[in-house]
């Protein structure tokens, strides 16, 4: 029996979650009421059960009985009945969008703002986090890309170090990109955009990969900024982190920034199936050069 509990803040994606879940083919029961719980698992994992792979949706829907849910786990520990946490998360700033779009109402913002509605959520729902197996950071995850990573967890079986890692290159002349953790400036290196029959074109076409990556300063700034990464990462699971952007720039976000980030991207990902990747190249297409 595998047996998941997937929970987490609201507006998450947990509902999705759920149903790419079912597609999977786990008997799912969303919104049980915590009470209940015992009398699930105690039919979940009775002997010769016929469900083999189960998953139960908890959140702060629960209200006040959410807090029952504690003793029940510890219980379970006791029984040695195993089971997996899923914490479903997303930067405020994102929560607060989806909420604006959807027009839905925070459970606990009641009449007031959902910025103090995703703030007492938190604090209430702080131990399961904790007690999480798996945190997925759904803030720039599409849809797809949410499936992939629930399919590397719960169909490939492969280890998961909750971190999810954007390579994003970008244009200074756009701005830095907000949720930028680390921001790395390569602007030192030689403009392709100065080269005219290399102007119409991008980082991901051989022929301005070759004119930026033949520079040996080039390649050595690959060269440290691999070494760093690789060592912050570990670092950065340790320290309880599930998202990292990591945002490189050049003028226009065109040329060098994409070379560069499409490098470490590649460098990064061959060592690091454990972790979830995404490559975002921002601005790309804001300044497209007229022939």
């Amino acid at each position: 029996m595998r047996f998941v509990i997937v929970t987490g803040m609201s507006g998450a994606g947990k509902s999705t979650t759920l149903k790419m879940l079912e597609d999977m083919g786990y008997f799912c029961v969303d919104n049980l009421p915590v009470p209940l719980l015992p009398k699930l698992t105690e039919l979940l994992f009775q002997p010769g059960g016929e469900i083999a792979k189960a998953a139960l949706g908890l959140d702060i829907r629960s209200g006040q009985r959410l807090g029952e849910l504690e003793s029940i786990l510890q219980k379970m520990d006791r029984e040695k009945m195993k089971y997996e946490v899923l914490f479903l998360d997303a930067a405020d700033t994102t929560l607060i969008k989806r909420y604006k779009e959807t027009r839905r109402t925070h459970p606990l913002a009641g009449g007031g703002r959902v910025e103090s509605g995703i703030k007492k959520e938190r604090e209430k729902i702080d131990f399961l986090k904790r007690r999480a197996d798996y945190v997925l950071d759904t803030s720039r995850l599409l849809t797809r890309e949410l499936k992939a990573e629930l399919d590397k967890i719960f169909v490939d079986n492969k280890e998961y170090k909750n971190l999810y890692i954007t390579i994003m290159s970008f244009g200074f002349k756009y701005g830095i990109p907000e949720d930028a953790d680390l921001v790395f400036d390569v602007r030192f290196l030689p403009n392709p955009y100065y080269v005219d029959e290399l102007r119409p074109k991008t980082g991901n076409d051989r022929e301005v990969q070759e004119y930026v990556m033949h520079n040996e300063k080039a390649q050595t700034f690959l060269g440290m900024l691999e070494e760093m990464l690789r060592f912050l990462i570990p670092n950065y699971i340790a320290e309880g982190k599930h998202q990292l952007v990591v945002a490189i720039g050049c003028t226009g976000g065109k040329h060098r920034s994409v070379t560069l980030a499409n490098s470490i991207y590649q460098a990064l990902q061959k060592d690091g199936e454990a972790y979830g990747w995404k490559k975002e190249h921002r601005d790309i297409e804001r300044d497209t050069a007229k022939k």
